[in-house]
């Protein structure tokens, strides 16, 4: 069986870069017509194979769903989820979707996707953030339209879709400094990922407008690993009236530490989260949080990918990042600060 031509080979043949002619083919701009004919002319000369060029409109279209191992390695998670909401988005489309989940030592190699290498898929959507070190190479062999999922790396020519961890973060931020809480503390390891990143300078936003004190021993680590929380957390003597977690992992991680030290939820501290998904049995109390709308994502990463894969120039706003907003979930975590229950911590 003669060996896959991929767009680096065009790419290599016409001295042009691979991104240039993943837009020739695709139908992108930013490529002139004479370059985009002769991108056309020798992929065929090549025996490159067009995975959208011979679907119509009508016929159905293969995705695929690359995501980490690390993911789904324990409890029911998150990103289980968001495939599933993927699943039934991709079937209103017409859409058949494959998963390919990639190992921890896959992940540390030269990417080599199955899904791609063995060309059983139009398009690719990346469900979780991967290292860099693996997405650089992928994005530049990946021979197929590709959408990031709740993520993003800022690398040119992606598209990312995410949610608004920015504002979610300042919104439940906000929402604790309107219960009367002064003293409030974040729970996330900044620059472990770009979201958490996004969530603490949203909560340090919030709390510059309101002109509260933003202490360095309530900027509490929750791991050590971008994608790995620490299963107990390291809460400090002094305890603030309310937590912003980056997570809703990270909340329950908090609310079982508090508990552990006698300190009740919300009677004594307020905690908030972000996601609106825990396994059922991992937190005691009902969580207040930021509600991710996994739905409409997913929904627009198929919708983007398709007209992608079909030689559309698809751009949601002003640049290839998306974001799609939440809403704030109010339960059981969060109470108005009052004198009483400052002074009953211990």
């Amino acid at each position: 069986m003669s060996k896959a031509v991929k767009m680096a080979d065009i790419a290599e043949k016409l001295g042009v870069s691979t991104v240039t002619v993943s837009k020739a083919l695709n139908g992108q701009k930013g490529v002139s017509e004479e370059l985009r004919q002769r991108i056309r002319e020798t992929a065929g000369e090549l025996g490159y194979r067009f995975p959208a060029s011979v679907k119509s409109q009508g016929e159905s279209l293969t995705v695929g769903v690359l995501m980490s191992e690390v993911y789904i390695a324990k409890y029911e998670t998150f990103y289980w989820e968001f495939y599933q909401k993927i699943l039934a988005e991709a079937a209103k489309r017409n859409c058949f979707v494959l998963l390919e989940v990639l190992s921890a030592d896959a992940e540390k190699a030269r990417p080599d996707v199955k899904l791609l290498r063995e060309q059983r898929i139009d398009g690719l959507i990346v469900l979780g953030a991967l290292s860099d070190g693996y997405l650089a190479p992928l994005q530049k062999s990946c021979h197929v339209p590709m959408v990031y999922l709740d993520f993003y790396s800022g690398r040119a020519g992606e598209y990312s879709i995410i949610s608004n961890s920015f504002y979610g973060s300042y919104l439940m931020t906000c929402h604790l400094l309107e219960k009367g809480h002064r003293k409030i503390a974040f729970v996330g390891t900044p620059l472990a990922t770009d979201s958490i990143t996004d969530r603490y300078l949203g909560f340090r936003k919030a709390m510059m407008e309101r002109g509260a004190e933003v202490r360095e021993d309530w900027i509490i680590p929750d791991r050590d690993q971008p994608r790995r929380c620490f299963e107990k957390l390291v809460l400090p003597q002094t305890l603030p009236s309310a937590f912003v977690c980056n997570c809703d992992q990270t909340a329950a991680a908090v609310i079982r530490a508090l508990e552990e030290r006698g300190v009740s939820v919300p009677e004594q501290v307020s905690v908030v989260g972000y996601d609106d998904y825990l396994y059922p049995g991992l937190c005691s109390v009902a969580l207040t949080t930021y509600a991710v709308d996994m739905g409409k994502m997913a929904g627009r990463s198929v919708e983007v990918l398709t007209r992608m894969i079909r030689g559309g120039t698809y751009r949601g706003g002003v640049s290839t990042l998306e974001v799609v907003e939440g809403r704030l979930v109010e339960r059981d975590s969060v109470r108005e600060w009052t004198e009483d229950a400052q002074e009953a911590k211990v």
